[in-house]
């Protein structure tokens, strides 16, 4: 198993896990890290609508976006998981700005060891997060039995349209994907893409901030100069692949 630091910043799209006690400050401008929490929410009123007190884990929640979003528009109790305590304060300080602290609980630790805890969750959300727990038959099987009966998963990710000869390390092509979930059991139900004007400017405004915060820390520690510059290029790369070569896409994902 790699560490949680080589996980957490192979899912912000880092090379070095170097770079991890430095991402609540390269990332301090942006509270929607990853998902788009009005895209969860309309998957969620399609499918699951004001069914009271469901039930939601939020794994790899950043900053608590998608959580407080959703317990702000339906009636569901929400518990967040994030390996930085950093975000984790910041998602509960969201909370008690929105009144739903009551509502949304989160909770610092590496998603890798708690699977076993979780029971009865009506609605997973992986948001954004990458192979975290492997692909999607080894992540989709490791989590149903912490579904409810009826339960369901959101993932959010980008898959490589089949007709297209690109490669990507993590990526795959979306026949694969589907026979992937198909092995663990399970179906897309609905999904929702973005298109790449949409993903562009999102990631535009990202960039900017992700930049800026990595030049201030380049001055803060220049012996570190490299690994900073090395993020932005990272970050550049993997922007340019999302608008230009991969659907990127919200996913309703539920058993067969």
């Amino acid at each position: 198993m790699t560490s949680l630091q080589e996980s957490v910043v192979k899912a912000m799209d880092g090379t070095n896990a170097s770079l991890f006690p430095y991402l609540p400050y390269i990332l301090q401008d942006l509270w929607e890290i990853g998902t788009d929490p009005a895209t969860v929410a309309e998957l969620v009123e399609q499918h699951i609508g004001k069914q009271k007190n469901f039930k939601v884990l939020d794994l790899g929640c950043g900053k608590g976006a998608v959580s407080v979003y959703l317990a702000r528009h339906f009636p569901c109790h929400c518990l967040g998981v994030d390996a930085l305590e950093e975000f984790i304060k910041f998602a509960r300080l969201k909370a008690a700005e929105y009144q739903v602290a009551d509502r949304c609980s989160f909770v610092t630790g590496d998603m890798r060891n708690m699977i076993p805890l979780f029971h009865g969750f009506d609605l997973i959300v992986l948001g954004a997060i990458g192979p975290v727990l492997g692909n999607y038959t080894q992540t989709l099987s490791q989590l149903v039995p912490c579904l409810s009966e009826q339960g369901m998963f959101v993932v959010d990710d980008g898959y490589i349209p089949d007709h297209t000869d690109f490669s990507h390390a993590t990526a795959i092509k979306y026949s694969d994907m589907l026979h992937q979930i198909d092995q663990a059991g399970m179906q897309i139900i609905t999904q929702i893409p973005f298109d790449s004007l949409k993903v562009k400017e999102s990631d535009d405004f990202i960039m900017n901030h992700l930049t800026q915060r990595c030049r201030e820390l380049m001055e803060l520690y220049p012996h570190q100069w490299k690994l900073f510059e090395d993020y932005i290029a990272d970050q550049e790369r993997e922007s340019q692949i999302n608008a230009e070569k991969l659907v990127c896409t919200t996913m309703l994902i539920g058993r067969k």
